[in-house]
């Protein structure tokens, strides 16, 4: 028998090689989204597929369980991120070994395909394109939910939430939505109307060049405190936050027509690549040393992007900026009326240019129709109509074609299933941790608006980023703010904010 320190010692050095197995398949991963040629694709759903199954052969070798029991049995020899850290490649080597390794490898194979497959048609706004191709990653997802299922105790939905929301439960999740479905159509309303009354804002008249835009994002990522001697700026189809701690990789997509898309795109991701650069260096590719799940991590995008740039303290500093790069000039430039713009509140077909109010009703949407698809209470076939009328019922709207509709998100045809709610749990998280933040300490908002983040940045370091997976995320969000998560604050943010 192992010893039990050098059982768990030798767990760190396996779990180490792992990680590095992953940050390669997460670097390939950017490649494939920024730059790669699209005839590369086979070869690379061929080379990501071998990855994941060295690494899923690696997790889940006998030995494996055997040291982790072995660590276990006395437990009490280790420190309190060695015990974390226990915990967490325990429950790693559960999910994955209720997975075949051929499943893994014919996901890993399915979802290449249809991102590729994906990318055309919703380039035509040709969901039928796609459809075959979708149906085969749904199909294995429901096959490795089911797995998961099994092995874990939960229902399908809850297996595969699990992965983005470790503890996360659709029964929770159904709480919370249905009392924002009470909440937003009223809401909504009350704004829109309010909004209307006010003397009609201007929006800047462009172009806006690209270089400019690139420009600016890159001064404010800096302002931020993101270091580009360990990340990078790039295009992509959907904007995303790629790469590993060291490497951190943010892309966007422009518009000469409308420099706030880009801007508030490259802010939220900005958000995620702080809180990859932020986790604890000691812990570094240990399972313990990650992110807190993807509620916590689209908490601090939205901290930034909707708590933070959205206020008219943050524009207080960033609108001389923006006039300067652009040479702006004119009424449509005063402060008041680009806050006006910035918290403009209407329904729109597009998630990711939503505003913080309609927003939610975009990731209801999607979390019922993941869940019908998932438990076969809808087919594929059916999606673009349930889509289009789940949008004319929660935001009064009909997409125009498929392209504004269900092939706008690359989630689903990229494999992430059960990943949406988090985007709306990160809402409410973030306002949660903004509002205490803002209360432990007072100069954080003055000092946004003199382009100083380091207040918050400090707040946020020593609350949240470099805590990683040591606690779970209710009670991390206990230790920061008081409380577990209330989303009566998010309510209260909004009302603030739209004084309704």
């Amino acid at each position: 028998m192992v010893p039990p320190v050098v059982a768990y010692k030798t767990l760190e050095t396996r779990f180490h090689r792992i990680a590095l197995l992953s940050e390669a398949t997460s670097v390939l991963n950017w490649d494939a989204a920024t730059v790669m040629p699209q005839g590369g694709a086979t070869a690379r759903g061929a080379q990501l597929a071998e990855l994941r199954a060295v690494t899923h052969g690696l997790i889940t070798a006998p030995d494996i369980g055997d040291l982790i029991a072995e660590a276990e049995e006395n437990i009490n020899e280790l420190d309190g991120w060695q015990k974390a850290n226990l915990r967490e490649m325990a429950h790693i080597r559960l999910k994955a070994n209720s997975v075949p390794e051929d499943l893994v490898v014919a996901s890993s194979r399915a979802c290449s395909i249809c991102e590729t497959t994906w990318r055309e048609a919703r380039a035509e706004a040709d969901f039928p394109a796609v459809k075959p191709a979708l149906q085969e990653v749904l199909n294995l997802t429901r096959k490795v939910g089911q797995a998961k299922a099994e092995a874990t105790g939960l229902s399908l939905y809850d297996a595969l939430l699990d992965d983005y929301e470790p503890g996360g439960r659709s029964a929770n999740i159904d709480q919370l939505f249905t009392k924002l479905r009470h909440f937003l159509p009223d809401f909504i309303q009350r704004v829109v109307d309010r909004q209307q009354a006010f003397p009609p804002s201007q929006k800047p008249i462009g172009p806006f060049s690209i270089s400019k835009q690139k420009s600016l994002a890159k001064k404010f990522m800096a302002a931020f405190g993101f270091d580009f001697n360990h990340g990078r700026l790039d295009v992509s189809l959907h904007p995303f936050c790629g790469g590993i701690p060291e490497d951190v990789r943010v892309t966007t997509r422009y518009d000469e027509g409308d420099f706030t898309s880009s801007l508030m795109g490259v802010l939220h991701e900005t958000g995620h690549a702080l809180y990859e650069r932020g986790l604890p260096l000691p812990w570094r590719r240990q399972p313990v040393g990650e992110a807190l799940g993807m509620g916590f991590h689209e908490s601090q995008s939205l901290l930034i992007e909707m708590q933070v740039c959205r206020s008219r303290e943050f524009l207080e500093w960033a609108v001389p900026i923006m006039k300067e790069i652009f040479l702006g000039s004119g009424p449509a430039w005063d402060i008041n009326n680009v806050y006006r713009l910035y918290t403009r509140v209407e329904p729109s077909f597009i998630r990711v240019d939503a505003d913080e109010v309609t927003y939610p009703a975009h990731i209801i949407l999607r979390y019922q129709l993941e869940r019908a698809l998932l438990n076969r209470d809808l087919t594929l076939n059916e999606l673009p109509t349930a889509w289009n009328d789940g949008m004319g019922d929660l935001l009064g709207i009909t997409p125009p074609s498929d392209r504004e509709g269900c092939l706008q998100d690359l989630h689903w045809y990229d494999g992430a299933w059960g990943y949406f709610p988090t985007y709306t749990i990160g809402a409410m998280t973030a306002a949660q941790l903004f509002d205490a933040a803002k209360y432990q300490d007072t100069s954080i908002e003055p000092s946004i608006a003199e382009g100083n983040f380091q207040p918050l940045l400090a707040w946020l370091s020593n609350n949240i980023h470099s805590k990683a997976r040591l606690l779970n995320g209710p009670n991390l969000l206990i230790n920061a703010t008081g409380k577990s998560l209330d989303p009566d604050v998010f309510e209260r943010h909004l009302r603030a904010r739209y004084d309704c």
